[in-house]
């Protein structure tokens, strides 16, 4: 992250910002475009090509929609076909092939595909344009610059969020940009900024030393690291959407939020409906719903939560962890609709029973494989090789009980309502301790090692 972050950070934004702001309004699209393309062939500058091409395939056909109505079903159908056969081969190919070898002891050779960079997010984006439009939801879009700039946004190309075409309709061919946007965008960005590079990365020190220990570990050393990593996973992916939502609002774009404060939820629903909601949003809206919902007979609507959640777990990745962790949450989800709704749960208890279950989630998700879940598990719930503590757990948990504590005030609204009240009362103060977060995160990035965003790789 060092290298990149700092180009980014000290390079590459202030040339797209003095350019964008200098050019008339009807270039700065193709301003956004330019710089996109340069962002996204930084890290991966062969799939840019594949992106382009998604681009122009997706454009072409929705024009052909239009133009030949009598054919748009078809062409739909052909659309959406492609799209899913790219995110297909690029990121499921390999796992397919090493399951077939599996189950019919065969060696059909795989050839090692690196998985283009946010390509799930971009699949996506261009999908719910081909979708609204074939459903008449949103007009064509014939302006094909409009449309790449859409598609290759940087802000949230790589990770999110995913913005639907009938978010941004109306502010790609008109936007203007204030400057309490530009300042909202700029503390955004920040605050994102601080997620990422102290929150995220700190606390994913301890994971990673944990997850060194692999099965060494203490009862207590093993719980530290499922918290470690639910922390890491919020304030990475949370930090990287304040951030992109930051950027877009500096330009004139209104991205909805994309974490409400998930780790306060009662429920496994209500974790959902706080968690990603963009990635939420749209499954409902485009697998979900055409399914039927919840509005149809009883196995219905279980078929249709247990095959949502299992497109989520692979959406995440080609991996069975990630097929699990996704049954997992269907199983969840339907326990809590059908049975815990009976019961009436004390909101504190609902909450306590949230939070084990979402931890129990992201030591799935976390593993690389099924058997290193079946070790964490087993660590955690009593049968840890070191026994319940040591002197080195200890150790670990006096170093890092400070960013824990923090990790968990930053995750509860109080921070916020707290800011909020300071800088309506105290402005110059804010300001100043904004200057000071920034050169702190300048300085942690400067002597950190390398260290992506996780959802990088989905």
């Amino acid at each position: 992250m060092l290298f990149s972050s700092l180009i980014f950070i000290f390079c590459f934004l202030p040339a797209f910002l003095a350019l964008y702001f200098i050019v008339p309004g009807k270039f700065k699209n193709a301003v956004l475009l330019f710089f996109s393309l340069i962002f996204y062939a930084f890290g991966e500058p062969v799939y840019v090509l594949l992106m382009i091409y998604s681009i122009t395939v997706n454009f072409l056909l929705g024009r052909a929609m239009e133009k030949y109505p009598e054919k748009k079903k078809g062409t739909f159908v052909f659309t959406v076909i492609i799209n899913l056969f790219i995110l297909g081969f690029f990121k499921y190919y390999g796992f397919v092939i090493e399951n077939i070898n599996t189950l019919f002891h065969l060696q059909i050779p795989v050839r090692k595909i690196a998985l283009p960079i946010g390509i799930s997010f971009y699949t996506f984006q261009t999908l719910s344009y081909i979708i609204d439009l074939y459903r008449g939801r949103i007009k064509l879009q014939k302006n094909p610059v409009d449309f790449a700039a859409y598609i290759t946004m940087f802000p949230q190309l790589i990770a999110g969020p995913i913005v639907r075409y009938s978010d941004v309709e109306e502010e790609l061919k008109n936007r203007i940009v204030s400057f309490e946007d530009f300042g909202a965008g700029c503390e955004l960005f920040l605050v994102g900024l601080a997620s990422k590079v102290v929150l995220a990365n700190g606390i994913g020190e301890l994971f990673d030393a944990v997850k060194a220990a692999g099965e060494n570990v203490t009862v207590l050393f093993a719980w530290m690291g499922a918290v470690s990593y639910t922390f890491q996973i919020y304030f990475d992916f949370c930090g990287y959407s304040l951030m992109a939502i930051g950027l877009g609002r500096m330009m004139g774009f209104h991205f909805a939020k994309n974490f409400d404060h998930p780790y306060i939820s009662s429920s496994v629903t209500e974790f959902w409906r706080r968690w990603h909601i963009s990635l939420g949003t749209w499954f409902r809206e485009y697998v979900y719903i055409p399914l039927g919902g919840n509005r149809c007979k009883v196995i219905k609507h279980i078929r249709n939560i247990i095959i949502v959640w299992l497109l989520t777990g692979l959406w995440h990745g080609a991996s069975w962890n990630f097929v699990i962790w996704g049954a997992y949450y269907g199983i969840l989800l339907l326990t809590e609709k059908y049975v815990i709704s009976r019961i009436k749960i004390f909101k504190p208890i609902g909450h306590i029973i949230t939070m084990f279950l979402v931890i129990i989630g992201w030591v799935i998700f976390s593993s690389d494989t099924i058997g290193q879940i079946g070790v964490s598990l087993s660590a955690m719930f009593g049968n840890a090789s070191l026994g319940l503590c040591d002197a080195a757990t200890l150790y670990q948990l006096k170093t890092y009980a400070v960013l824990l504590v923090l990790c968990a005030f930053f995750s509860l609204p109080f921070a916020g309502r707290i800011t909020e009240k300071l800088k309506g009362r105290h402005p110059l103060m804010m300001s100043g301790l904004m200057t000071i977060m920034f050169i702190y995160c300048i300085a942690l990035l400067v002597t950190s090692n390398y260290n992506p965003f996780l959802y990088f790789r989905f």
